[in-house]
């Protein structure tokens, strides 16, 4: 044993913070697949007139193509994530992705750039089921609450630097082509520092110590390897108990919310406004790093909360409460306001407690159900990018049917109410039943 490994395991020795940094990591990979994510939207202007399109139908066709094989991807892969090692889908993912994100820059028509996403949302989408597998393995049930901020928080985070990044990158390159390419080549060397440090038990990581290793077991026993294969059909039993179908329709109705702003914020800035391309990427940067911040915020509150006591019955509800409330006060009155900058600042209110939702991918855990995380986390995923798949198409009809974004923007107000309430549907006192099999 190297001098080194005495030192790590030496008794009395601090605890090292291993399981931070792979979340860290895990928020890096969640920013990247956000930017790679948000590219479209924010090059869709120059696209729209590159490719002479006139019909707001075929830009939300555009926007749905990659959720639809991201959706169903969902679903397979959360079994991938139960069947496989996390660390070897997370990477090889990531690399795939980057690859489609820079081929897309190769693409001269509507078609072909439909099938580049269609690829981009195929290797994205093992990412979140397998970040929740790593999060019950790694992560204490008090500190998942801040974990699943780290997780998901890459959404909100990569939607605000995608903004900035990649308006600076057409500025600088005078073309949206090598902006991609640039995005897709970053892609790949965040999927080769993933396989690096990234690893999917804690008692394999080469870098933790006995302390902190003691600390995560001695919480969770699921920080444990399971011989347990999984197969697609093990989630019928979960689609007939309450929490599990609340925990998917509140996923569905926040994602409503949050991909459809993310895919027509800029062209509703553009034609509600008459923002120019900086001003939309400054506008795009600001509501999605205040929502970013938010939601590390609430991850804080969370787990803080909880570790003084309080029921978590009463935690989660009270805070998702004031997510989707505040979410659909401020939709609504952005919608009733003319003034650009007031209406940028009630989106940033509205937005800063959305992603408070992100807990919802430590719920499986929190309900006993870790060992199928991958599996219901998939489903609930695929369930949502299912409805986001549809939403730009829809919100496209309504678009070019009333000339204007007002009845989009109460469709999202709508969602909103409806997050509200699946979220106080869930009881957090009432673990999930898994069935004897996979027990």
């Amino acid at each position: 044993m190297s001098n080194n490994s005495i030192s790590r395991y030496s008794p009395g020795a601090a605890a090292t913070t291993v399981r931070w940094k792979i979340f860290i990591i895990m928020l890096l990979l969640g920013a990247i697949n956000y930017i790679d994510r948000t590219s479209l939207a924010i090059a869709m202007p120059y696209i729209v007139e590159e490719f002479d399109i006139q019909d707001a139908v075929v830009v939300g066709l555009l926007h749905s193509t990659f959720f639809w094989a991201y959706a169903l991807m969902q679903i397979p892969s959360g079994v991938l994530a139960d069947r496989f090692k996390t660390r070897t889908i997370i990477a090889w993912a990531t690399i795939i992705w980057g690859a489609f994100q820079a081929v897309a820059a190769l693409c001269y028509s509507t078609f072909t750039l439909a099938i580049a996403r269609v690829g981009l949302g195929v290797s994205e989408a093992p990412i979140m089921p397998s970040g929740a597998k790593l999060m019950g393995a790694w992560l204490t049930p008090t500190e998942r609450g801040r974990g699943s901020m780290l997780l998901d928080g890459g959404a909100a985070l990569g939607t605000a630097l995608g903004a900035v990044i990649l308006t600076w990158l057409i500025a600088f390159f005078g073309s949206w082509r090598m902006a991609f390419v640039v995005a897709g080549i970053g892609t790949i060397m965040a999927g080769l520092l993933a396989w690096w440090y990234i690893r999917t038990y804690p008692h394999e990581h080469p870098y933790i110590n006995k302390a902190e290793l003691d600390h995560i077991t001695e919480h969770n026993p699921t920080s444990v390897e399971s011989g347990k294969k999984f197969k697609l059909s093990d989630i019928k039993p979960y689609l007939k108990q309450r929490n599990v179908l609340a925990l998917i329709g509140g996923w569905v109705c926040y994602s409503t919310v949050f991909y459809g702003l993310m895919t027509w914020l800029p062209l509703y800035f553009q034609k509600t406004y008459g923002f120019d391309i900086k001003s939309m990427g400054g506008a795009m940067a600001f509501i999605f790093l205040l929502c970013f911040i938010g939601q590390l915020t609430g991850g804080y509150i969370m787990d803080r909360w909880r570790n003084s006591g309080a029921k978590t019955n009463k935690v989660l509800h009270t805070m998702l409460a004031i997510s989707a409330i505040t979410a659909g006060v401020g939709i609504f009155l952005c919608a009733n306001s003319s003034d650009p900058m007031l209406a940028v600042g009630l989106l940033a209110v509205a937005m800063f407690p959305l992603r408070w939702a992100s807990v919802y991918w430590s719920i499986p855990s929190l309900l006993g159900a870790q060992k199928v995380a991958g599996t219901i986390c998939g489903t609930m995923n695929f369930s949502s990018n299912l409805f986001a798949a549809i939403i730009p198409i829809f919100i496209g009809f309504i678009v070019q049917l009333t000339g204007n974004y007002y009845a989009a923007m109460m469709v999202f107000v709508l969602a909103a109410v409806g997050y509200l309430i699946c979220s106080l549907m869930i009881n957090f006192d009432k673990p999930v039943i898994v069935t004897e099999d996979q027990a």
